[in-house]
C-alpha cells in the first residue's frame, strides 16, 4: 500500500492528511449520541460482555452499543502497538516500517503459544501486522519508561503507566485504558491534534491497512489476553480498535472491548462484530 493513497476496487481514497483537514472544519459544537440496540445481537453476545463506541469525525456523532461500559479501564494488550509504532518512529528508535530486527532466540525464547511467524526476524511493518510481541518488547526497552510516561500523559492514553525497564507494561495490567479513552486517543491522533509527524501517521495507515469494507478502508488492531495470566484455558478479554478511512469525508474512529469464557469465544468475534456494527449504522457506506 502506498503511504499516500489507499486503492481498492478501483476507488482511490483521499490521502490521510487531506481527509483529516475535513475534521477541524466540520466537527460541530455539540454532537449527538445514538444508541445501538443490543436485542438484535443477542445470539452473538449471549456469553460475552461487549462495549463499543464509534465516533464520526465529520459530525461528531457517537454510536454506542446499548449496555456498553465506556469508562472502566482495561489492559490494552496489542492495541498498544498503535501508539507504540508511532512512538518508535517519532523517537527514531525505528527509522521506518522497514526497520529490521533479528530475532534472538536466546534473549526472546519462543513460548509454546507463539505462532511460527513470530519465530523469525522481521521489520516493524511485519511485526505490527503479525502482532509479534518480542519485536515491540525490544522497542520498549530502547524507548524507555520516562519517554513513555511523558508521551502517554501528553496523549492522555489511559492511566499512562510505564515502569522503567519494563518491556511488557501494556500486557500485565500496569497500563490500562477505557473504551472512551481509546476512541479519544485515536480521534486526537488521526485528527492531527497530537505533535506527531505526518510521515508517522502515513506509516501507521500503511501498517494498519486491513482492506476495504464497503466504501471505506479499515485500519485496525486487535489485542487479547487471559484474565488470569496463569490460566490460558480460561476466560479472555480483548479489543479491536482503529478507524475507517473514507473517500469523501473525515474518518470514523472506534473501539470494541469484549470479555468471554475463552480465547476462542472472542478471537474472530472482535473484528467481525466491530465491522458488523459499523455497517449496521451505515458508517462504512456513502451516506
Amino acid at each position: 500500500m502506498s503511504s499516500n493513497f489507499s486503492v481498492c476496487s478501483g476507488l482511490t481514497f483521499l490521502p490521510l492528511v487531506a481527509a483529516l483537514s475535513l475534521t477541524a472544519t466540520t466537527l460541530p459544537v455539540s454532537a449527538e449520541t445514538r444508541d445501538i440496540a443490543i436485542d438484535r445481537y443477542q445470539a452473538e453476545t449471549a456469553d460475552l460482555s461487549v462495549s463499543f463506541l464509534a465516533r464520526d469525525l465529520s459530525t461528531g456523532t457517537e454510536y454506542v452499543l446499548e449496555g456498553s461500559d465506556l469508562k472502566t479501564r482495561h489492559v490494552p494488550f496489542s492495541t498498544f502497538k498503535i501508539p507504540n509504532l508511532v512512538l518508535a518512529l517519532e523517537t527514531g528508535v525505528a527509522s521506518s516500517l522497514g526497520a529490521w530486527r533479528e530475532w534472538d532466540a536466546m534473549q526472546r525464547p519462543a513460548a509454546s503459544y507463539w505462532p511460527e511467524e513470530w519465530r523469525e526476524s522481521q521489520d516493524l511493518g511485519t511485526a505490527f501486522a503479525r502482532s509479534s510481541v518480542w519485536y515491540f518488547q525490544d522497542l520498549a526497552l530502547e524507548i524507555g519508561g520516562p519517554v513513555y510516561r511523558e508521551r502517554l500523559a501528553e496523549w492522555r492514553y489511559g492511566n499512562g503507566e510505564a515502569s522503567d525497564g519494563s518491556d511488557d507494561f501494556w500486557l500485565t495490567g500496569e497500563l490500562q485504558i477505557s473504551v472512551k479513552e481509546q476512541v479519544d486517543f485515536l480521534d486526537s491522533l488521526i485528527s492531527g491534534r497530537l505533535d506527531v509527524a505526518t510521515s508517522s501517521l502515513a506509516a501507521l495507515a500503511a501498517a494498519s491497512d486491513s482492506g476495504a469494507v464497503d466504501d471505506t478502508i479499515l485500519h485496525g488492531k486487535s489485542g487479547s489476553g487471559p484474565d488470569d495470566p496463569e490460566n490460558t484455558g480460561g476466560s479472555f478479554s480483548g479489543w479491536y480498535a482503529g478507524y475507517l478511512s473514507r473517500k469523501d469525508d473525515a474518518p470514523v474512529v472506534f473501539a470494541l472491548h469484549v470479555a468471554g469464557p475463552s480465547f476462542g469465544s472472542i478471537r474472530n468475534f472482535r473484528k467481525d462484530f466491530a465491522i458488523r456494527l459499523l455497517r449496521d449504522v451505515r458508517l462504512t457506506s456513502d451516506q
